[in-house]
């Protein structure tokens, strides 16, 4: 995805940009992901966490206001957050989990 390099919890997640291409990866329809901008942060977490709570039915657990006001994002917010997308794809049908 241009303008992502996913390397860790925490710096590679700051563009909100990470977060966008992984829910465009299963809602390919929900926004234009070329459109966007590393540069606008607000923007680009308010639009995964929207998508991921309209499409994906996940608790909005990280708050947009939190996620700009530091130049990197907590990376164990970034883990949870990520747990609780992961379950509720698998939730959905949309991530095949392997049978125990």
């Amino acid at each position: 995805w241009q303008h992502v390099e996913v390397q860790n919890f925490s710096g590679s997640w700051g563009s909100g940009l990470a977060f966008c291409a992984l829910l465009h990866s299963f809602f390919p329809d929900a926004f234009d992901y070329g459109s966007l901008e590393p540069s606008a942060r607000q923007h680009n977490f308010a639009l995964a966490f929207a998508t991921a709570e309209e499409r994906a039915g996940c608790a909005p657990l990280l708050e947009v206001e939190d996620m700009v006001r530091l130049p990197v994002p907590d990376a164990k917010c970034v883990y949870t957050y990520l747990q609780e997308l992961y379950r509720c794809l698998v939730a959905k049908g949309l991530v095949k989990t392997k049978k125990r």
